[in-house]
């Protein structure tokens, strides 16, 4: 019980650790640019994209990718295995380690906590955690096929992503709902959700007035 313990602090920690490489900022300045100050003054991708271009987009966003899947997949292919775990411990221990990256992401100590929105580090999550199953690749297909579709309908990034974050829960409840931990797994699973949704309170803010920006649109002076 305590080694379990133990080794969920550690988990969060290590993921922490590595979400706090905060990918957008160092691919800015590494270009002259520093993206707190520039489009939303977020870090993350759909800022990156916007005001470094392509290039600076698809950096920020494999390097999120990188930085989620590197403790992620450790925990489900090394840790568990030799731990012994079940499958669905060794879920309940990824999400754990994924959350510990997208806390880092949101909120990295040395840019005075203020860091991403967590998408692109929740999606890795996603494909860590539950691309063990057939029920889980469909489920990814189908989260990556209404975000496509989403956002080409309405133009809006936000929007796609709020959808999209309720995978975790919907996952978990297809997946999982038998395992006697399942109200402990459904619990950690709706932090994410909850955690996409306070990262942008703002957006949706804007999206229910009617201002939020579009893919495509340009900035009021």
């Amino acid at each position: 019980m305590y080694g379990e313990i133990l080794l969920i602090i550690l988990a969060i920690a290590v993921g922490y650790l590595f979400g706090c490489f905060s990918t957008g900022y160092i691919v800015g300045r590494m270009s002259g640019h520093d993206i707190r100050s520039e489009g939303s003054g977020n870090i993350g991708t759909t800022n990156a994209l916007r005001t470094m271009g392509a290039k600076g987009g698809a950096l920020t966003f494999g390097g999120d990718l990188l930085k989620t899947f590197i403790p992620t997949l450790a925990m489900r292919f090394v840790v568990c295995p030799n731990m012994g775990y079940s499958s669905e411990m060794t879920y309940l221990m990824t999400l754990f380690v994924g959350l510990g990256v997208v806390i880092g992401h949101n909120f990295p100590f040395y840019l005075k906590f203020k860091g991403g929105k967590g998408i692109a580090v929740s999606a890795a999550v996603i494909v860590a955690s539950s691309s063990d199953s057939v029920m889980g690749w469909i489920m990814i297909a189908a989260g990556l096929l209404v975000f496509i579709l989403v956002v080409a309908a309405t133009r809006y990034v936000s929007l796609g992503s709020l959808i999209v974050v309720w995978y975790f829960p919907v996952y978990t409840i297809l997946q999982y709902r038998h395992w006697h931990g399942f109200a402990g797994l459904l619990a950690l699973s709706l932090v994410f959700t909850a955690l996409a949704y306070f990262k942008h309170a703002g957006n949706i803010r804007r999206l229910l007035d009617g201002t939020e920006r579009k893919i495509g649109q340009k900035r009021e002076k």
